[in-house]
């Protein structure tokens, strides 16, 4: 087996428009929930949102192209071209066709679609955007992505809801370790903050209706009743370990497992004993050689919906077994809701940078204990401990579950 190690990381989220800014904001438990700008929510049950703050795409991309990309695509070029000047890659000294591309999203070009349809209805379909339909399709954070930057290798983009950030990190490991690629960009992007991807989750009753930040993504938390949402992109370089030594690349931690299953029980609803997520889990510390001792931090998918943090919970203690009750297990989306499709690529560099640093974060504004989420979930103050392996769970509508194993990279 190939390694496959990370070095390059990119980020634009709800708590940090850098991953310099966003490290620094989860070391701090700061929270990135807050009213809604982004459209007006007079008379709307949710009013609540993670932002991404100060975007100015065509401060960062060429202006002409930020007219062709929706939202979503903006973002997602912009946490790339952070990972790619992070890693330090030079393309001219690649062979493209052993570099990569794996980048998800969720959803897609909502908010395109909603001005698309707004332009059908006053002045006829026929005059919608010539770019409307590359705008919207969900591959085009990939396929732009690619094009930027000449990866000529796989080109492809997992749509399994929430858990295809996470999806992407891991088939990504995937194609190097198992020999088809040198370097992969992975990671996912979504932009869902708008009154239609807003109003179908709030009839899902899906969504948290609370006005208060510090009381709405309150993943564990007894008084949880649904997710915030959120929006951004994060992408990462993963490299085979030789190829990174030789050009003399900077090494944030390994990849060492993945695994990736399906509930087949119901569209929306975990399977409340939790035993395939379990299962995942398991087929993800088994990819990586370990034991299920070894995992110091779950960074869990934890998105403060009353059934997903109960079966999360079981799941986990199906997992470790007695270890689940010395593990860490915190959610970050405490912190920056939950960014469906790019919530597993961020949570997927959080962990990363936790194997890295030696840092747990905090599951911020818990107050009130809940029975059926009795573990360890870091409340309110993270921690400087040492972390050798973390895992990211991911576990999306549709029974879609993945989980990721770090490592640290012992030089």
């Amino acid at each position: 087996m190939r390694r496959v190690v990370v070095t390059g990381l990119g980020a634009i989220t709800p708590i940090g428009n850098t991953v310099p800014q966003m490290w620094e904001s989860v070391k701090a438990g700061k929270c990135g929930i807050d009213k809604i700008t982004l459209y007006d929510t007079t008379g709307r049950k949710v009013t609540l949102a993670g932002e991404v703050k100060s975007f100015v795409p065509e401060e960062i991309l060429d202006k002409r192209e930020v007219r062709k990309m929706d939202r979503y695509v903006q973002l997602a070029m912009v946490a790339a071209k952070e990972a790619m000047q992070d890693s330090g890659l030079m393309m001219e000294n690649e062979d493209t066709t052993r570099c990569g591309c794996i980048v998800s999203s969720g959803i897609g070009g909502l908010g395109t679609i909603e001005a698309g349809e707004r332009t059908g209805q006053e002045k006829g379909f026929d005059r919608v955007s010539p770019h409307f339909i590359p705008m919207v399709i969900s591959n085009m954070a990939a396929g732009n992505i690619a094009i930027a930057y000449g990866f000529q290798g796989m080109c492809t983009c997992p749509v399994t809801a929430c858990a295809s950030g996470t999806n992407a990190i891991g088939d990504a490991f995937r194609q190097i370790r198992d020999g088809y690629a040198d370097v992969m960009i992975c990671g996912g992007s979504e932009a869902s903050i708008s009154p239609l991807g807003i109003g179908g989750f709030t009839s899902l009753k899906a969504l948290c209706q609370e006005d208060d930040p510090k009381r709405a993504s309150i993943p564990f938390d007894k008084e949880r009743s649904g997710f915030v949402m959120g929006e951004g992109a994060g992408i990462l370089i993963l490299e085979e370990y030789e190829h990174a030594v030789t050009r003399g690349a900077k090494i944030y931690c390994e990849v060492a497992g993945y695994g990736a299953n399906c509930d087949a029980h119901h569209i929306t609803a975990p399977l409340e004993d939790g035993s395939m997520a379990a299962k995942c889990m398991q087929m993800a510390i088994a990819d990586a050689g370990i034991a299920p001792e070894n995992i110091d931090y779950i960074n869990a998918h934890g998105t403060s919906t009353p059934l997903n943090d109960k079966g999360e919970t079981k799941a986990v203690k199906l997992a470790l077994g007695d270890h689940a009750k010395n593990v860490m297990m915190s959610s970050t989306k405490s912190m920056t809701g939950h960014l469906l499709g790019a919530s597993g690529a961020v949570e997927g560099i959080i962990t990363a940078l936790s194997v890295q640093n030696d840092f747990v974060p905090a599951t911020i504004n818990y107050q009130v204990p809940d029975e059926n989420c009795d573990l360890d979930i870091v409340p309110n103050e993270g921690r400087n401990v040492e972390v050798n392996y973390a895992m990211s769970n991911s576990l999306g509508f549709g029974g879609h579950n993945a989980t990721v194993v770090f490592k640290k990279h012992v030089f």
